[in-house]
């Protein structure tokens, strides 16, 4: 039973190698290599140190206590996150300054004003007057610090940073009691579609510019805007300048996955976590292994198609974490996963029915979101630990 495996390490001199630490695991589990996760921390650490803003890490990927004090080592100590769930667990890992960055609903301010009671700093984010209008009906007695959402091209949420709403909505944000405006937020989830590292760094301007934009015509109009938050990996990893902006917030750049390694943010080599998965059949004649990490393993996610067609639902590594090449999960049921070759005959002979295999992720937030724990492999150290994360809602 999955929960039954709880804390495990192994000495060096006992165990050295990938195969010996992981084939003592049920599968699937997923599998964080910690030389990775350290490397992609320090990489986006850097990056912050040298643009001089505040690095604040979202945690809706890692959901883990052990990843976020590792991405926030030397930082701020904030962090972002996307559910109450993560506020909750977070909050309880120690950690304060908190962000919750999903569009608010009067619905969610009680879970929120009771950590705000217990200490914790939260800041909120909205994009419309109704949804100030609905916050103040509460008539709340606390003071919550409020980020206006602004849209600086992914047309998911947010308001326009040369629009008039951007200033009635902070106009009704003073008149309201409970409210106070912090600063403005941006995220540009375009930057997953760039088709070359020009048209990323360009959105990486647009971006930054509409944050910045929407900032100074606050302050213009009188308002005070402490925050100017911007950031998605693809953007928060080129070398444009971040004048006016005070912090980023990415968050997969801890793990990376297929479709960041598709739009050159990273090498296949920095991906950080993988499926541990077991070879449960041979079917010859149609081609393809048979896994146990099907669609509830994997995710349904195929973002690194759109680079890399034969990817599938994510590319297929010996135990080792070595990538078999053309080898890839090509369908999937709840609990199958079918893998064949784009590259030649399926390897039926190297991969016998029970051996493992590690899948890289397309998108490593979808993936690793519903498990309840990491395998952590410690390959310097010859180890494997456990960590637990949060999951839900």
């Amino acid at each position: 039973m999955r929960r039954g495996i709880f804390f495990l390490v192994l000495q060096k001199t006992i165990v050295t190698t990938s195969q010996e630490l992981l084939s003592r695991l049920a599968t699937p589990a997923i599998v964080l290599d910690r030389q990775r996760l350290l490397s992609n921390c320090a990489r986006m650490a850097e990056r912050a140190r040298s643009a001089g803003v505040r690095l604040r890490p979202h945690l809706k990927t890692a959901k883990c206590a052990e990843v976020a004090r590792l991405a926030t080592s030397g930082q701020s100590g904030g962090i972002t996150v996307s559910t109450l769930a993560e506020l909750n667990y977070f909050f309880e890992a120690g950690f304060r300054d908190l962000t919750y960055a999903v569009g608010i609903v009067a619905a969610k301010m009680d879970a929120i004003e009771s950590l705000i009671r217990r200490g914790a700093q939260v800041r909120i984010l909205l994009d419309s007057v109704q949804a100030v209008a609905d916050l103040a009906a509460r008539g709340s007695a606390l003071e919550v610090p409020v980020l206006i959402e602004i849209d600086c091209g992914g047309r998911r949420a947010g308001v326009a940073a040369d629009g008039d709403a951007l200033l009635a909505i902070a106009r009704h944000i003073e008149e309201a009691p409970g409210l106070v405006l912090d600063g403005v937020l941006t995220h540009a989830g375009q930057a997953y579609h760039a088709a070359s590292a020009a048209v990323r760094s360009e959105i990486a301007r647009a971006e930054r510019d509409a944050a910045v934009c929407a900032a100074r015509r606050l302050r213009d109009a009188g308002y005070a805007c402490h925050t100017v938050s911007i950031g998605s990996t693809p953007t928060a990893l080129t070398d444009i300048p971040l004048t006016g902006v005070t912090e980023i917030r990415p968050g997969v750049y801890m793990f990376m996955d297929l479709a960041q390694a598709g739009l050159g943010v990273c090498r296949p080599e920095d991906i950080a976590v993988s499926v541990l998965a077991t070879v449960i059949g041979h079917h010859r004649e149609a081609g393809h292994l048979l896994v146990d990490a099907g669609a509830l393993a994997l995710s349904k996610d195929t973002s690194a198609g759109e680079f890399a067609p034969a990817t599938g639902f994510g590319a297929v590594c010996d135990i080792d974490g070595r990538p078999v090449p053309g080898l890839h999960v090509a369908d999937v049921h709840q609990e199958h996963g079918f893998v064949r070759s784009s590259g030649g005959p399926v390897p039926f002979d190297r991969f016998p029915v029970g051996s493992r295999v590690r899948i890289l992720p397309n998108h490593a937030c979808m993936t690793v979101a519903p498990y309840p724990q990491y395998e952590v492999i410690d390959t310097d150290a010859g180890t494997l630990s456990h960590w637990t994360k949060t999951y839900g809602w």
